[in-house]
């Protein structure tokens, strides 16, 4: 577009420059003669009327124009030239730069999983993998027959059986920098798993088509990633069933109608046992920001360690965002572990990593009887709260009534990296909240935060 816009300038320059375009001529000065008047186009671009008498006419007495010669003269200039190498560069960009297996960023992660495989070389990584399970994909049919795994079953039958993964993708066509994020995420996740995963990608049929070609480039750039079933999920479909579910948590848990986390897709967490079949037991869903370096079946093994009452395995925030939401309820109840710092306080929940049992979440009254607009209700007046972070918002309120519903994961399974709020008035205590000292297993670049390339 601002190459058209300096050609018409150009273009409007030349037509002042050497007139072309003119009026007609003034009938009582010209020659009583007829003389033929043709315009053309010399070596030094001077235009003029030639005629076939001695008598020459100035070109202001030109009365037509011959499109053609004006097309000639701007094929000629520099910015013609200009444009099309401008295009060149555009097509070649598209055709080649834009495909996963070449991005950037892709080949980049690419580089860096050598460090979080901890100097291993491919062959001997491979070797390893081999060992312990089948390079085999799983198909559909076998998903859908695939039984309940207990914690006793784990150590044999996860590794040859796999487990869910749900992944949370959508309105990615034009969202270059979610599309990088999500290639470093799923790259990660493939490269340190071992064992075959089911990928369930949730979001438009467009980001599904772009996470089809991410997962094909980088089977391509490794063989060894090639260890999962792409199945995918249509958003609006998922969206309308759950509908009388999404809709009241979309008018408390969002700051406004068409802000980014009122979009369907963060809520779809809350009721996900609604809509998954009930050949689903088990399923652990990642946002797109996210990056492993430890293998996924380690962090499937925090399942045994839920209660009998303990539905969803769920991190603490790390930054004192709900002690600040919270402050209406916090100013009126003194001495509250409402919002307060770990390990004492109720910090609030962050839903980058969700462990979700889905037999459980089926099978608890208590939980199921506050996913309705009343008890929503309810909940939101007592703690005088309105959120604006989609599900996490609602785990995090449903947490301050019923602790008993949800694992707390550690800190090294979701290591948030946002420090958004330490310079809004809580530098003093933030480190309370953000202090993780175990050994990172997976980072989480929420805020757009850049994810450092060795784990902590």
């Amino acid at each position: 577009m601002f190459i058209t816009c300096l050609q018409v300038t150009f273009l409007i320059g030349q037509y002042r420059k050497h007139p072309i375009i003119h009026c007609k001529p003034n009938w009582q000065s010209r020659p009583q003669n007829k003389m033929k008047r043709v315009l053309y186009i010399d070596p030094v671009e001077r235009i003029g009327a030639k005629t076939g008498s001695e008598n020459v006419f100035p070109s202001k007495m030109v009365d037509h124009v011959d499109w053609r010669l004006i097309f000639v003269q701007w094929v000629r200039t520099n910015c013609f030239k200009v444009i099309i190498l401008s295009l060149f560069v555009v097509g070649l960009y598209f055709y080649y730069w834009s495909r996963p297996q070449n991005n950037f960023w892709t080949n980049f992660s690419e580089e860096s999983s050598k460090i979080y495989n901890k100097g291993v070389d491919k062959e001997e990584r491979k070797e390893l993998k081999l060992q312990n399970f089948a390079h085999t994909k799983i198909s559909s049919e076998h998903f859908q027959e695939t039984p309940f795994v207990s914690e006793k079953q784990f150590g044999n039958d996860v590794k040859s059986q796999g487990i869910d993964v749900l992944l949370l993708f959508s309105k990615a066509k034009n969202n270059w920098p979610l599309r990088n994020k999500f290639s470093v995420m799923v790259q990660s996740l493939l490269e340190t798993s071992s064992i075959p995963l089911r990928l369930h990608v949730i979001g438009d049929s467009e980001s599904q088509e772009i996470a089809t070609q991410t997962l094909e480039g980088i089977k391509k750039s490794d063989a060894e990633t090639s260890n999962y079933t792409l199945m995918s999920h249509e958003i609006d479909t998922m969206a309308k069933q759950l509908h009388e579910i999404v809709k009241p948590l979309q008018d408390h848990f969002s700051a406004h109608p068409g802000a980014y986390y009122s979009d369907a897709l963060f809520f779809l967490s809350v009721a996900v046992h609604r809509v998954m079949p009930d050949t689903m037991h088990r399923a652990i869903m990642l946002d797109a920001d996210l990056k492993f370096y430890t293998d996924i079946a380690e962090l499937y093994n925090l399942f045994g360690k839920f209660s009998p009452n303990q539905v969803i395995g769920i991190a603490n925030e790390m930054q004192p965002v709900y002690r600040h939401t919270f402050y209406p309820y916090r100013s009126k109840n003194q001495g509250t572990r409402v919002g307060d710092p770990p390990p004492d306080g109720k910090p609030g929940f962050n839903s980058g990593v969700l462990l979700l049992d889905l037999d459980k979440m089926r099978k608890s009254e208590l939980y199921n009887a506050q996913i309705n607009r009343d008890k929503i209700k309810t909940l939101t007046d007592k703690y005088s709260f309105k959120g604006h972070l989609g599900d996490q918002d609602f785990f995090t309120l449903l947490g301050m009534e019923f602790d008993d519903l949800f694992y707390v994961i550690p800190c090294c399974w979701n290591r948030q990296l946002c420090q958004w709020w330490k310079d809004k008035g809580y530098e003093s205590i933030f480190d309370l909240y953000h202090s993780c000292k175990e050994k990172v297993n997976v980072y989480h670049g929420n805020c757009n935060t850049p994810i450092p390339d060795f784990a902590g």
